[in-house]
């Protein structure tokens, strides 16, 4: 069983039980990156052409990616990890928590080379009413996972487990970190920015990794613990994504007071709600949204499964071979 207490003899990595962490925890390894690596001083050109609307988008993304990277970290570290007995896991979460922890460095790298107000930025969660909602719906898991002491082997610790996990993997790592990411590479389709959008798509790379190892944990969950598959337990998972999905709407309405580079608050969230839907089909649940994706070049980098693979073969900039050495990619990133 991959949830309970682990003991001494459970630390042991072989036999292998859960082959497909390990198999991420190395995939995780071949991709790893630092955000030194990218030039993102070559992007100030483009950033004093831009409109303050612009700016104003930058400026709200960084304000939520950069203190929810550690936010994750935390989830991992106290409600995740704990409670695991696999030793694949282990090895997967540890990787997991050195990107979150690099992902944040990579956006404060980002407040550091551009003219951002860096006390504004990080004020704003305290200003605007629907980056303090979605702040609440984290605190709220976030507190689960930190201060309350989960009952693992009991059916309803075991819902506790599987509750903040689709809250914080799911739920902001799955759409709220999507959603983001659409509107940063906006820039690159329009010939701007090009340096972060190459950071984003190495954020977006690992992301996909952190996605595809919560969907195949809450699967793995579920198949050795039947008793929670009732209709009542999937209508609860469903009904946290929806009210992420809502807390989402509300919050691209205020990055959005205007349009910019062909974009609107109607265009992001009719992603964000075919995004949703992909990731309850995923969990194996009906899709509630049923809207087309309206962003046709993030078909890709929709759906976890697909995504991870066309990053391995296509849109990898570097991998880390057995050595340690970096190795160019045959493709580069246009």
């Amino acid at each position: 069983m991959i949830l309970g207490k682990a003991s001494p003899t459970d630390m042991n990595l072989h036999p292998m039980h859960y082959k497909w962490a390990y198999d991420l925890y190395n995939q995780a390894v071949r991709n790893s990156w630092f955000p030194h690596e990218i030039p993102l001083g070559e992007d100030l050109a483009d950033w004093k052409s831009m409109t303050d609307d612009e700016r104003h988008a930058v400026e709200f993304l960084m304000a939520f990616f950069n203190p929810t990277e550690l936010i994750v970290n935390r989830s991992l570290a106290l409600g995740i990890y704990p409670y695991l007995k696999s030793p694949e896991c282990h090895l997967y979460i540890a990787k997991q928590m050195f990107e979150e922890a690099n992902h944040c460095v990579a956006f404060e790298y980002v407040l550091e080379t551009f003219p951002l107000d860096r006390d504004r930025v990080y004020g704003v969660h305290l200003e605007i009413d629907s980056i303090v909602k979605k702040e609440n719906f984290v605190n709220k898991y976030l507190i689960r996972m930190t201060e309350d002491t989960l009952d693992i082997e009991t059916a309803e610790g075991k819902k506790d487990f599987l509750r903040n996990l689709v809250a914080t993997n799911i739920v902001m790592e799955g759409i709220w970190f999507y959603s983001g990411f659409m509107v940063a590479l906006s820039f690159r389709q329009r010939n701007q920015l090009r340096n972060l959008g190459s950071m984003i798509n190495w954020v977006l790379r690992d992301e996909s990794l952190h996605l595809k190892f919560g969907i195949q944990l809450i699967h793995t969950v579920l198949e050795e613990n039947g008793e929670l598959l009732t209709e009542e337990f999937a209508d609860e998972i469903r009904n946290i994504i929806i009210e992420g999905v809502n807390l989402e709407t509300s919050y691209n309405k205020d990055m959005f007071p205007k349009g910019i580079l062909g974009l609107n608050a109607d265009y992001v969230n009719q992603y964000v709600q075919y995004v949703a839907d992909r990731r309850l089909e995923e969990l194996g649940l009906k899709s509630h949204f049923n809207v087309t994706n309206p962003a046709k070049w993030m078909s890709t980098a929709t759906d976890v499964f697909e995504l991870v693979n066309f990053f391995e073969q296509q849109n990898t900039s570097y991998e880390v071979d057995a050595h340690g050495h970096k190795e160019e990619n045959k493709k580069k990133e246009n």
